[in-house]
C-alpha cells in the first residue's frame, strides 16, 4: 500500500455504493408495500424512510468532495435488484412467504455494507476537512439501528415461515 491515494478512487468507491443505494431504496420501499397493513409495516416504513435519507446523504457528501455521478452505475444496481425478484421461488404468479426472509436478509446486507461506507468516509474525514466526523457517526448509528431492526423484523419472519423460533441476542 502507498500513501498517497488516487482521488478517482474514492469517486469510483462512493459511485459503487451509491448504485448499491438505489437499489436499497427500491428494496425497502418494496418490502415497505408488501407489508403495509402488518405489524411489520411501520418498521419497514420508517426504514424505507432512513435509506432513502441515506442515499440522499450520501449524494450530499459526494457533491461536497465533487465526485461526480455515474448513472451507468445507478442504472446496474437498481436492474440487479430487479432482476434479483426473479428468482426461483416455487412461485411463478404469487410472492413466496419466504421472499420477506429472503428480501429482509438482502436489506440487512446492504445496510451493513451502508455502515462499512459510513466507517471508511469517517476515516478519510481525520485527512480531509470537507467531511464532518459528527456526521458520520451519527450515520454508522443510524445504519447500526437500522440493521437491528432488520435483524428483528427477519427473525420474525422466519417464526411465521419455517415455524422456528430465532434466538435473539
Amino acid at each position: 500500500m502507498t500513501n498517497e491515494s488516487d482521488p478517482r478512487l474514492l469517486g469510483t468507491y462512493l459511485n459503487d455504493h451509491l448504485a448499491g443505494a438505489g437499489a436499497g431504496v427500491d428494496l425497502a420501499h418494496r418490502l415497505a408495500r408488501v407489508h403495509q397493513g402488518t405489524p411489520a409495516g411501520p418498521a419497514l416504513a420508517r426504514t424505507a424512510a432512513a435509506v432513502e435519507k441515506d442515499r440522499a446523504t450520501l449524494l450530499q457528501i459526494m457533491g461536497t468532495l465533487g465526485v461526480s455521478r455515474r448513472g451507468h452505475k445507478e442504472l446496474a444496481g437498481r436492474v440487479a435488484e430487479k432482476v434479483g425478484r426473479l428468482k426461483l421461488n416455487n412461485r411463478l404468479l404469487r410472492r413466496s412467504p419466504m421472499s420477506s426472509v429472503i428480501e429482509l436478509e438482502t436489506l440487512w446486507l446492504g445496510v451493513n455494507g451502508k455502515s462499512r461506507l459510513w466507517r471508511t468516509l469517517r476515516a478519510v474525514a481525520n485527512r480531509d476537512e470537507r467531511l464532518s466526523p459528527e456526521l458520520l457517526d451519527h450515520l454508522l448509528d443510524r445504519a447500526r439501528e437500522q440493521a437491528d431492526e432488520l435483524e428483528d423484523l427477519r427473525g420474525h419472519a422466519v417464526d411465521e415461515v419455517f415455524n422456528a423460533q430465532v434466538h435473539r441476542v
